[in-house]
């Protein structure tokens, strides 16, 4: 059986897999205010907001940490089974928060999530470059990462139409459960790398792999002639310009993704089912940031342009259209004008992030692409989680100001990060 397009439905199921990522993640942040006066009765607002805060940040730095650990796995054991992995844990943690009682019990639980969850990053990521010719892969990177936007768009209003029949506790098994059934079509559709795999037709196939070769990889996906080791691959200023730009940016998306519902909560008064009609707004805005970038990219790269003039554009003006939408949030009015501000926000972020992702694929080959990914991850996961760690502080009585000033200094250290650390964004060979 031969399936045209199979790079599509590959890209596809990992979107997919990403919207279950969103919806299990932001599950917690949506029911956290009801769940908090059950849980912490005797809090002040500020006080449930630093045990949140700190629940957050353990899920951060497990997500850090489990980008470094599943970036060598998807080296290891290949995207099929990378996948896999992750998605299971994951989803089997989701289901688990429903026993939990205290924020000890969260916190574990919100762990081993945070682990399993990372691993969607670097595995996209190598899919990427496994399955898309260099010229279409900021557009299939935004497909995915548009996934988390809808991921957003659809986990808001679903949690708080779902609290309305169902307790929180099966709310988690219920979402938990969408994610184990996902492996279902994931083993079925991917047996293999395209450089073998039986339902990929020969057009196809040669599409990809000669996309491929014009950046010096084999049929494999992998470039031959150099495959730094993990010191070697440190040694060099462009990854380093990989791993502060994404360090820089992540934390903007994490301000949101966290503080969205208690934002609206707080400083408009706004309980579950207001959040519902609300919170999803911001990530309309986020889906067509991510198809922008992506398509912009594509357009450029088809029209002549070089990578490298293609990624430093797209990139710089992603983060040009969120520093006066981070700025205006300062004073943003109504809970109507906040939440589509924040709309601009993350079209602007996701303009720029799909092409900071493909930065691995475009400067290091197929085996050492999750490695970098990973590593920039970890980096963007602690980034985000001393930025969480300070918003208690920062917006102690209800303002947020600070947060997003913040937010619009990391955007331009973004930009500096790609301009200063890598001249030219080209395959890296080995230095005699």
């Amino acid at each position: 059986m031969k399936v045209k397009g199979l790079r599509w439905w590959v890209i596809g199921l990992i979107a997919f897999a990403t919207i279950i990522n969103y919806i299990d993640r932001q599950t917690l942040n949506v029911l956290w205010p009801d769940i908090a006066d059950d849980l912490y009765p005797d809090k002040t607002s500020d006080e449930r907001k630093e045990i949140y805060a700190y629940i957050s940040i353990i899920f951060v730095f497990s997500y850090a940490f489990g980008q470094a650990i599943f970036g060598k796995i998807f080296d290891w054991i290949g995207t099929r089974l990378g996948f896999a992995l992750s998605i299971g844990v994951w989803s089997l943690a989701t289901a688990l928060h429903a026993l939990a009682t205290s924020f000890g019990i969260f916190a574990l639980f919100r762990s081993i999530l945070g682990i399993a969850e990372a691993g969607n990053w670097p595995g996209a990521a190598k899919a990427n470059s496994e399955w898309f010719p260099t010229n279409e892969r900021a557009f299939a990177q935004g497909l995915f990462n548009s996934g988390a936007a809808i991921g957003g768009i659809i986990s808001i209003p679903l949690i708080a139409f779902l609290s309305i029949y169902f307790s929180w506790q099966y709310i988690f098994i219920l979402v938990g459960l969408v994610g184990l059934l996902w492996l279902i079509p994931w083993f079925v559709l991917v047996k293999s790398p395209p450089g073998k795999h039986p339902w990929l037709t020969e057009s196809e196939r040669e599409y990809i792999l000669n996309g491929q070769l014009d950046q010096g990889e084999d049929a494999e996906g992998n470039t031959s002639n150099y495959t730094p080791d993990t010191k070697e691959l440190l040694g060099h200023k462009e990854s380093w310009g990989v791993i502060l730009a994404t360090a820089a940016i992540d934390p903007i998306w994490w301000l949101f993704v966290f503080w969205i519902p208690i934002y609206l909560n707080e400083v408009y008064g706004m309980d579950v089912k207001a959040i519902g009609l609300y919170g999803w707004v911001p990530y309309v805005g986020a889906m067509f940031g991510a198809w922008f970038g992506g398509l912009l990219a594509q357009n450029r790269l088809k029209k002549g342009w070089s990578v490298n003039k293609t990624r430093k554009m797209v990139i710089t003006l992603g983060c040009v259209i969120m520093l006066p939408a981070l700025l205006a949030m300062a004073s943003p009015g109504g809970p109507t004008t906040a939440v589509l501000i924040m709309a601009v926000i993350l079209f602007g972020f996701q303009t720029a992030i799909g092409n900071i992702q493909t930065l691995p694929s475009d400067i290091f080959n197929g085996k050492t692409v999750g490695t970098l990914s990973g590593f920039s991850g970890m980096a963007a996961k602690l980034g985000a989680a001393a930025l969480t760690y300070l918003v208690p502080w920062l917006t102690s009585g209800g303002n947020y100001t600070p947060a997003f000033i913040i937010g619009a200094a990391l955007a331009v250290i973004t930009m500096l990060s790609i301009w200063i650390f890598i001249p030219n964004i080209e395959r890296l060979k080995r230095a005699f």
